[in-house]
Order: structure tokens, then C-alpha cells, then sequence
């Protein structure tokens, strides 16, 4: 079956203009125009992936994704008229896939959707472990060294991807492409800030560093 997506924007001429598009692509879309009402529709369709505007009526897009987020692991995109970092580290924060910056190419979207779809397939059917760290799919949970890590959803794509690369370095260029969905342009740091969100979190109790920098390349999950 046909990809279900839910558009979300007050904006009717770019719902509509958005829904052409992603039909023409081979998608089914349902459409909402402010936050409770995309809340409603999600719950009664439930979406495999959601295109969100932040600015709306009622219920805002950070709101609506939080709420959607908790809910289950529906995919989100967010869009925005805010290109500052802050604004995305929030968008991410609240939940979001992935963060689209108005205006923008249809091209450009329908790539990133497509990216998401693919990656939500690939997940692994076992637990994935190293060292003291593991990963259980079925339940979407990380722990290091039996502790439950309290991630976002973008920090688990980023652990499962080291995970599934244990000693092996991975270029920022190839961890932008495959957890964001986009091509690393080198002006933005939201991964590092992401990494050290993540070393934080997995050293908080005084562990050994495993996600370790490779200077001028990318990084690596190592002991």
C-alpha cells in the first residue's frame, strides 16, 4: 500500500500545492490546517509520515509535534520560516525527522520524504550491542550499561547508525545523508551539537567515552 501522509500548514494554497505534488509522486495525502485539527486527523488515520508547519493557529507545530511524537513513532518534517541553528536544534528537539526551511524545492522535499520512508524500513530485527551499550528496535530503547538513556528520536537514528558501524569512521558528510536525509553544506554544526548531546547522556554516570572524534573526518563508536 501506498505511503499515507498528512500535510499540515494554514496556509491552503500550500497544503494544496503540496498534496498535487506528493499525489503525483504516488502518495496518499490527508490535509489539516491548524494543530488541533492535525492532531484529530493523525489520530484517526495514523500517518506514516507528517509534513508539519510550525507557525499555526491554536496548536502550534512544536506543540503538535511533541504531542505526536509521544504518541508513537510517526515520521515528521517540519517546516519553517526560521533558518537559525537554535530554531532547528529546537524543531529536532521536540521530536522532528528532519527540518525544512521556507521557501523550499519540491525536489528538495520530496527527496528528504523519500529518504525517511527508506530509512524507517531498515530497522534492525535484534538488539544490537557494544560493549556496555545496546539497542533493543522492538522497543526503541538505548542503554549503557543497563541504564535506560532518556534520547530523542534523532538521537536514536544517530546511535543505530553507530551501532550498526561499530570501529568503523564515519564521515559527517555520509552521517548528515543518512540521518538527516541531506547533503552536509560544512556551515552548520547541528551534528556536533547532536554528538555531544548524545556523549552527555551516554557518560553521565562517569562511562567511558565510546563515541570518539576523528579529527577533520567525522566520528567513530570505538572502545
Amino acid at each position: 500500500m501506498k505511503p499515507l501522509i498528512l500535510v499540515v500548514d494554514d496556509d491552503v494554497k500550500i497544503t494544496a500545492m503540496l498534496r498535487r505534488s506528493l499525489d503525483y509522486a504516488g502518495y496518499r495525502v490527508r490535509e489539516a490546517h491548524d494543530g488541533m485539527e492535525a492532531l484529530e486527523v493523525a489520530e484517526a488515520i495514523n500517518p506514516d509520515l507528517v509534513i508539519l508547519d510550525i507557525m499555526m493557529p491554536l496548536i502550534d507545530g512544536l506543540e503538535v509535534c511533541r504531542r505526536l511524537r509521544a504518541g508513537g513513532d510517526t515520521l515528521i518534517i517540519l517546516l519553517t520560516a526560521r533558518d537559525e541553528l537554535s530554531d532547528k536544534i529546537r524543531g529536532l528537539d521536540s521530536g522532528a525527522d528532519d527540518y525544512l526551511v521556507k521557501p523550499f524545492s519540491l525536489e528538495e522535499l520530496l527527496a528528504r520524504v523519500r529518504a525517511l520512508l527508506r530509512r524507517n524500513t531498515s530497522e534492525p530485527d535484534k538488539t544490537l550491542v557494544f560493549e556496555d551499550l545496546t539497542l533493543d528496535p522492538a522497543r526503541r530503547e538505548i542503554r549503557r550499561a543497563g541504564r535506560l538513556l532518556d534520547i530523542t528520536n534523532k538521537e536514536y537514528e544517530l546511535l543505530l547508525l553507530f551501532l550498526s558501524n561499530p570501529q568503523r569512521v564515519l564521515t559527517r558528510e555520509e552521517i548528515m545523508e543518512r540521518v538527516w536525509g541531506y547533503d552536509y553544506s560544512g556551515e552548520s554544526n547541528v551534528l556536533e551539537v547532536y554528538i555531544g548531546y548524545l556523549r552527555s547522556k551516554m557518560e553521565s554516570s562517569g562511562e567511558k567515552r565510546l563515541l570518539q572524534t576523528v579529527r577533520g573526518v567525522g566520528y567513530v563508536l570505538k572502545d
